[in-house]
C-alpha cells in the first residue's frame, strides 16, 4: 500500500501509479468493460481511496442491463460501482478530518450542501444529488476519489468485506427504523440483498415477528438465516392470506423492497389499519393504487424512503455492526475479481446469490 500525506488539487504524488484497472460503462448499451484508465486526481477537499473490497448492487445491474432508468440518467463513459471499503492513500490540501491510512467506507450520495433540504437536515433528499458510480466515477476500480465529507471512518475491528455493505445496509436501517419497530410485526416484501438485511435489522431491533415475502427460494432461505421468522413464497401461496393467517388483522409495518406493482398493491392489504408502509422499492412504471380504501380510510402512514440519513443512519449501522448485533457473513455468497464482471451480473440476474464481493 502506498502511504502519502497530501496532494495538491489536480495533482497526485509521483509514488502513485498513473493508471489503474476499472469497470466502466463505455457506451449506451448492455454490458460493461474492464478498462485501463488514469488514477483519479483529487481536489483540495477530496480523498483518494485504494479500494480493497466492493460489492455488487442492484443499481449496478440496472446500469449493466441499460434499462430505461439508466438510459435516462447515465452519460457514458463512467466507472460504475458505489459500495466500497478501502484505505485512504492521499488527501486534498484542505482535508483535516481524514488521514492517510484510515480504513474507510463512503456515503455515495454527494450532495450540494446549500439547497433547502441540505440546510434543514434532509441532505439525503438533496435536490442536486450526484451518485458515485452513476453521475461521477465509481469504485469498481483500484482507486476512487471521494469528497472528504462523504467518508466514513470504520472501526479497525470491522471485517473488510462488511465495509462496503454498510451503504446498502443503511438503506435497510433507514427503512426499518423510520418508525417504531420494537415489539412490532413486520412484513418485508422483496428479498433482494437489502430486503434480506431489512429482516436482520428488524429482528435485531426487537420486532416480534418478521415475515419475508418473495418468489425466489434461494433468497428466502437467506432471509430466514438472517432473521425472518416466517417465509412466504408468493408464487406458491396467497401471500395476503398467508400474512393474515400469521397476524390476524395485518402487520404493523410493511417494508416494501420489491417495486413490483402487484406486490406493492398486495402489501396494502397486508398492513393493519393505522399501520406503517415504508417504500424503498422502485417500480419501473407507474403503479395504480386504491388510495381511498387502502390508505385514507384505513389511516395508513405511507413513507417514501431514499438512501440513508446523513450521517444519522451511518452511526446506527456502525453501532449495530460494531456490537455484532448483526452478522453479515451469511449474506456474502460469492467472491470475484473485477475481470469477472459479466459472470457477477449474470449471477445477479439469476437471483441465485446474496451479495457478491469484488476484490480489485
Amino acid at each position: 500500500m502506498v502511504m502519502l500525506i497530501s496532494a495538491q488539487a489536480g495533482r497526485l504524488p509521483s509514488s502513485l501509479p498513473e493508471t489503474m484497472r476499472a469497470v466502466a460503462k463505455t457506451e449506451p448499451a448492455r454490458g460493461a468493460r474492464l478498462i485501463t484508465t488514469a488514477v483519479p486526481t483529487i481536489g483540495p477537499r477530496d480523498v483518494l481511496v485504494q479500494v480493497r473490497a466492493t460489492t455488487v448492487c442492484g443499481t449496478d445491474l440496472h446500469l449493466y442491463t441499460w434499462d430505461a432508468w439508466s438510459a435516462g440518467r447515465v452519460k457514458p463513459p463512467v466507472t460504475i460501482g458505489h459500495e466500497l471499503g478501502g484505505t485512504v492513500v492521499a488527501v486534498g490540501s484542505e482535508v483535516t478530518t481524514v488521514a492517510v491510512g484510515d480504513f474507510v467506507s463512503a456515503e455515495t450520495h454527494v450532495v450540494c450542501g446549500h439547497c433547502y433540504q441540505c440546510q434543514t437536515g434532509q441532505a439525503h433528499v438533496c435536490a442536486n444529488t450526484r451518485i458515485l458510480g452513476v453521475d461521477i466515477p465509481g469504485c469498481y476500480a483500484e482507486y476512487v476519489a471521494v469528497p472528504a465529507s462523504n467518508i466514513w471512518k470504520n472501526a479497525a475491528t470491522l471485517p473488510l468485506e462488511w465495509a462496503p455493505l454498510q451503504e446498502p445496509l443503511g438503506n435497510a436501517v433507514h427503512t426499518v427504523l423510520a418508525g417504531d419497530i420494537a415489539g412490532r410485526t413486520v412484513a418485508v416484501i422483496g428479498c433482494g440483498p437489502i430486503g434480506i438485511m431489512a429482516c436482520a435489522v428488524a429482528k435485531a431491533c426487537g420486532a416480534s415477528t418478521v415475515i419475508a415475502v418473495d418468489l425466489n427460494a434461494f433468497r428466502l432461505e437467506l432471509a430466514g438465516r438472517m432473521g425472518a421468522s416466517h417465509l412466504i413464497k408468493a408464487d406458491e401461496e396467497d401471500a395476503v392470506a398467508a400474512v393474515h393467517a400469521l397476524v390476524p388483522g395485518g402487520v404493523d409495518v410493511i417494508c416494501e423492497m420489491s417495486g413490483h406493482p402487484k406486490a406493492m398493491r398486495d402489501a396494502f392489504r397486508m398492513v393493519r389499519a393505522g399501520g406503517r408502509y415504508s417504500i424503498l422499492g422502485l417500480p419501473s412504471r407507474p403503479v395504480e393504487l386504491d388510495v381511498a380504501n387502502d390508505i385514507v380510510m384505513r389511516g395508513v402512514t405511507v413513507q417514501g424512503i431514499t438512501g440513508r440519513r446523513m450521517m444519522d443512519t451511518w452511526y446506527q449501522v456502525a453501532h449495530l455492526l460494531n456490537a455484532r448485533q448483526l452478522d453479515l457473513d451469511p449474506l456474502i455468497t460469492h467472491h470475484m475479481g473485477l475481470e469477472d464482471i459479466d459472470e457477477a451480473m449474470e449471477l445477479m440476474i439469476s437471483g441465485n446469490c446474496g451479495k457478491i464481493v469484488l476484490t480489485p
